[in-house]
Formats: structure tokens, C-alpha cells, sequence
């Protein structure tokens, strides 16, 4: 059973900081080629953020995110990281993560594994 587990996340101020974690279990989705994050807010669609490659670590971002977000993992934990830095209001969403076993990281369709979600919401 694969399950992947997040946590992490909350009320934050503008220019404030968060990590969130997903932490996978299950002999699938140690096979994923990219983890990656996701957002959404209510009555929009939910939208790439960042993903890494699982075995060799290279990270994509969504441009909005750039420069403020690191995406990084612990193989050994099977832990995949979104710290998040100079959040402002517009970040204010529900966060997944996901894993893929195909290289489409931008792409929701292509993830088949989520986690719960988890609130973060930016204000002051």
C-alpha cells in the first residue's frame, strides 16, 4: 500500500518562512522517476510548484516559485522537502505532494500517488 504522508504547513506571516514534508511509504513509489509539489486554491486548478528527480536530484520550479522555494529529498528517510521562504499572500493555498513515475514533473496527469494536503496560509 502506498501512502505518502505530509506534514508541515500553517499560518505564517508575509516574508515568513515554512518547510512541509512528505514522507512516502510502499514498494511502488520507490520507483518514482520525479516527487514533486503541487498547489491549490478553491475554485482554481491545482497547479505545479516544484519537483525533484528521485535518483539524481535535479529540481524543476514553477516560476512563480523561483528563488523562494527549495525542493529537496532524504532517499535514505524516502522524505521528500518543500522549504518555502519570503512567502506572501498569493502562496496562500492547499499543498500535495505527488510522485510520477513518468518525466512530465510539470504535469498533473502524470502523478499517481498524492498526499492528503495540507493548509498553508499566508497572512498578516
Amino acid at each position: 500500500q502506498v501512502q505518502l504522508v505530509q506534514s508541515g504547513g500553517g499560518l505564517v506571516q508575509p516574508g515568513g518562512s515554512l518547510r512541509l514534508s512528505c514522507a512516502a511509504s510502499g514498494p511502488t513509489v520507490s520507483n518514482s522517476v520525479y516527487r514533486g509539489w503541487f498547489r491549490q486554491v478553491p475554485g482554481k486548478e491545482r497547479e505545479f510548484v516544484a519537483a525533484i528527480t528521485w535518483r539524481g536530484g535535479v529540481t524543476v520550479y514553477a516560476n512563480s516559485v523561483k528563488g523562494r522555494f527549495t525542493v529537496s529529498r532524504d532517499n535514505a528517510k524516502n522524505t521528500l522537502y518543500l522549504q518555502m521562504n519570503n512567502l506572501a499572500p498569493e502562496d496562500t493555498a492547499v499543498y500535495y505532494c505527488a510522485a510520477s513515475p513518468w518525466s512530465r514533473p510539470k504535469e498533473r496527469e502524470y502523478y499517481n500517488y498524492w498526499g492528503q494536503g495540507t493548509q498553508v496560509t499566508v497572512s498578516s
